[in-house]
């Protein structure tokens, strides 16, 4: 399952880190054993990170920068309230691992004894799983310094190959140069023959010359095929290289003749790459136990409704409201905005009138696309509603623009309210009826 817009992170067995720490912490002895658990598997050559955390002498220089990252809790990135629900992924620091990596700053980050390391963690050199089937994607020129710094989302289109039904029961999306990719999501969808594969299929639309959205234009998206197509079932985020079912004794159901809808977004770093992309999956042998299906709902992104006044530091957009239709169990959550957004809470209100706040993530990081995983039983007739904020003021480091109101759209100069979440049924329930459906308002 995913950790972020969608994969599996990967723990590390470590030797057991005592409570009182030594006077004298080492690298190999104290402070390697916590980074090869949490920090190498972005802080490597070829990944998302500027440094890397493999050697004594390649981390010696960053020591202080370590201490401050994780007493502050900026790193590893995790951002869900710790008084709040369980998470099975849960990557943020325990109190004596941010102890280990302090007292080893504090004390000048001393080597010791390389004879008390643990064994080097074999990182993959390509795939984290060992892909059944591999999909070649496209290829996607990422400029070296682009005007304002920005770079527009795409999507295209991509043929899965898959002539019948197939389980998969993992994803993982690979980009050749990770260090400028921000996300790549993927979503399946019927073969539509007038969409061409690898064809952009969302348009730029006006915007200022400080790249901010004109106000009173109405979404990003032009309509066509793309508008309905799922583009985050599964996600590569920094960190999170692949989305694994079989813990939950699940896997996905890709329709034959499938298209593979890729949505893709890179930050360039001054140096202009051709990133290429490929997509591996694992194919169950026999249909599985249970099936996962993932959700998203968004709320009306009528301008009259969803519009964000400039300067405002604490806007509550309007919720997301779902009800289940039959049991599920809820595994993966997702909040997703843009660089105003500010928290987002996840509440399950059961049947009988109970409330459970099944995620709350009380300081929103857009560049960290985190998902979240749990285990709740949901019965049928559970609600699950949605609240998120935004902070449109001058005091967001994020913000494009205070000086404007934000309306709804795909860029993230513009804003979204995108709660994603997974569920898996059982493999014969019908998945499009895991939600209640709302009634057709009338006129009076």
């Amino acid at each position: 399952m995913r950790t972020g817009l969608c994969a599996t992170f990967l723990f590390i067995p470590t030797q057991a880190i005592a409570a009182d720490l030594p006077a004298s912490v080492t690298f190999y002895k104290d402070a390697l054993p916590v980074l090869q658990n949490n920090c190498q598997t972005c802080h490597r050559p070829g990944q998302a990170a500027p440094m890397s955390f493999l050697t004594y002498e390649s981390t010696r220089p960053w020591a202080k920068a370590i201490k401050q990252a994780v007493v502050q809790r900026k790193m590893p990135p995790w951002f869900a309230d710790p008084k709040i629900g369980h998470f099975v992924n849960d990557r943020s620091l325990k109190p004596t691992e941010i102890d280990a990596l302090v007292k080893w700053a504090d004390a000048g980050a001393p080597a010791g004894d390389t004879k008390d390391a643990p064994p080097a963690v074999k990182w993959p050199d390509g795939w984290s799983i060992k892909p059944d089937v591999i999909v070649d994607g496209p290829r996607f020129d990422v400029p070296a310094n682009p005007k304002n710094n920005v770079v527009e989302w795409i999507t295209v289109a991509v043929p899965t190959g898959f002539t019948k039904d197939t389980w998969i029961t993992s994803v993982e999306i690979k980009p050749q140069y990770p260090e400028v990719t921000h996300h790549i999501c993927l979503g399946f969808n019927p073969h539509l023959p007038e969409v061409k594969y690898f064809e952009a299929l969302w348009k730029e639309k006006p915007r200022g010359d400080d790249g901010s959205a004109l106000p009173d234009q109405g979404p990003t998206f032009t309509g066509g095929p793309a508008v309905n197509a799922r583009q985050a079932d599964d996600c590569y985020v920094p960190g999170n290289p692949a989305t694994d079912y079989r813990p939950t004794r699940a896997a996905r159901l890709v329709p034959a003749g499938s298209d593979i809808y890729l949505n893709l977004h890179y930050t360039p770093n001054g140096k202009a790459v051709t990133d290429h992309v490929q997509i591996g999956f694992t194919v169950a042998k026999e249909p599985p136990e249970r099936r996962y299906v993932s959700l998203l709902r968004q709320p009306n992104p009528d301008p009259k409704r969803f519009a964000i006044p400039a300067g405002d530091p604490n806007w509550q957009s309007p919720p997301v409201d779902v009800t289940f239709a039959q049991d599920v169990e809820l595994v993966w959550m997702m909040p997703h905005m843009h660089g105003r957004g500010k928290d987002m809470t996840y509440t399950l209100e059961y049947p009988d009138g109970k409330k459970e706040v099944a995620l709350h993530v009380p300081r929103y990081d857009f560049n960290w696309q985190l998902g979240y995983q749990t285990n709740i039983r949901v019965p049928k007739g559970t609600k699950l509603h949605i609240d998120a904020h935004y902070d449109n003021s001058a005091n967001n480091p994020g913000n494009p623009n205070p000086n404007r109101t934000v309306y709804y759209g795909e860029m993230t100069w513009e804003e979204m309210m995108a709660p994603f979440f997974g569920v898996v049924i059982d493999r014969t329930a019908d998945p499009d009826r895991i939600l209640v459906r709302p009634q057709r308002q009338v006129a009076q």
